[in-house]
């Protein structure tokens, strides 16, 4: 197919009207969807409606080994969640932290320690004269958000197809200012990378001026596989060991993807000295966690294997949605060079690269139109994509005849935006 750049006007011309009669006719029907976030879907949420009633009088409430979960204790988790999730994780219980249902709040919680204290007896992050953190871009605009929050330069390194530019991250990281980096490093949010055996080692043996340097690595999408060749994440804790660099690695995860988003469970793991500053800080914080729902967890899912059986529930009702997305992009944009989109292997986005200058415009029609997506810039540092290009597609929680609806007219639009600034030029 000839691509549209090289199209005369006038074919061009010809072409913006049918789009645009096709868009009018699809805002017409007064459409109102919103694939804004990464949410599940009803009939995944329908997966675990057991968990609820699987921990009652009749079976009681305690541990393995005696706690009663209604009461005080246990400020780290009950045993069986830690020992769950440190396979999950592969790392040891004695690593694990299980906490509320959000491990945003826990790495929030993290950087504001840090902030506050420092990390491991070190100078607190709010006496340094300057503060930055390394974001890779297109990331999770939550994370950015967070550091920008405490006031932190947000500094956006390029995503590879092996992770981010470890180059730009090793140049950066020789600045003292320089006090962590964001990573989603299986399936990431938005492009579906899994970072590669080679950047997982650089993470782990790379020098940094900073000594309390922080890798905050968010491994949300490590069950969320979507074939039945999963891709494979090198342990980063375990290579920072041989480098003698463990403390720098800080790993969270939850199941507010794999249970219920409001009502799941989040955990954090990292060394021996690291679970020992978070937990002196706990101290003063809280009295422990819902410890009833761990026991659900437990009780409903056995153990990480349990976890990942039921995983497999979820990617059978998830990959015809993400089909539904990838047919439509090639169906419709393929060879037309407008766009390029990621095909991921697991997690909950699909990361589409429109012409520069095309992602606020093909974002704006689709809410004319009544569909809601993520905003354009949103996956960049302080919501600033440079080339004004990359958008975030979430197919996870429509049906798939809205999804289909949505997809097409995102097609239209997209098509639409460049067309229009071709014949701009």
């Amino acid at each position: 197919m000839e691509a549209l750049k090289d199209w005369p006007k006038e074919r061009l011309s010809a072409r913006a009207a049918e789009l645009r009669s096709q868009y009018e006719e699809t805002r017409a029907q007064g459409l109102k969807l919103d694939m804004s976030r990464g949410k599940p879907g009803p009939e995944q949420l329908d997966l675990t409606l057991g968990l609820l009633d699987c921990v009652n009088a009749r079976d009681g409430y305690k541990t393995a080994d005696g706690v009663d979960t209604r009461n005080y204790g246990l400020l780290d988790g009950i045993p069986e969640a830690k020992a769950m999730f440190a396979d999950i994780l592969e790392v040891d219980p004695s690593q694990v932290i299980v906490g509320g249902n959000s491990s945003l709040n826990m790495m929030f919680d993290y950087i504001a320690m840090a902030y506050a204290h420092g990390v491991n007896g070190g100078k607190p992050w709010c006496k340094e004269e300057k503060l930055k953190f390394l974001c890779p871009s297109p990331g999770y605009d939550r994370h950015f958000g967070v550091t920008e929050y405490f006031g932190f330069e947000l500094i956006p390194v390029d995503m590879t197809p092996g992770g981010p530019d470890m180059d730009a991250v090793e140049r950066y990281a020789a600045d003292p200012a320089v006090k962590g980096i964001w990573c989603v490093p299986m399936y990431s949010n938005p492009d579906g990378i899994t970072y590669s055996d080679e950047t997982v080692r650089r993470f782990a043996s790379m020098k940094t001026a900073a000594p309390d340097f922080r890798i905050m690595w968010d491994n949300a999408y490590c069950l969320h596989h979507l074939t039945d060749m999963p891709d494979t994440l090198l342990n980063l804790y375990d290579e920072a060991v041989k480098c003698g660099t463990e403390d720098r690695v800080v790993i969270f995860a939850s199941t507010s993807k794999v249970s219920f988003p409001g009502s799941g469970i989040a955990v954090m793991a990292g060394s021996p000295a690291t679970v020992a500053d978070v937990k002196r800080r706990m101290n003063f914080q809280t009295i422990g966690y819902d410890k009833l729902n761990m026991l659900r967890h437990v009780r409903y899912f056995g153990d990480a294997n349990g976890v990942r059986e039921h995983m497999k529930l979820h990617a059978a009702i998830l990959r015809p949605k993400f089909q539904t997305v990838l047919d439509a992009l090639e169906q419709h944009l393929g060879g037309k060079g407008i766009a390029e989109w990621n095909s991921p292997r697991g997690g909950y986005f699909v990361s589409v690269n429109l012409m520069d200058g095309c992602a606020k415009e093909t974002v704006r029609l689709l809410k004319e139109a009544g569909v809601v997506m993520t905003g354009a810039g949103a996956t960049y540092p302080y919501g600033n994509d440079p080339r004004d290009r990359n958008i975030r597609i979430a197919p996870t929680f429509p049906p798939i005849d809205e999804l289909k609806v949505a997809i097409d007219l995102f097609c239209v639009c997209a098509e639409l935006a460049a067309i229009e600034k071709l014949l701009a030029e």
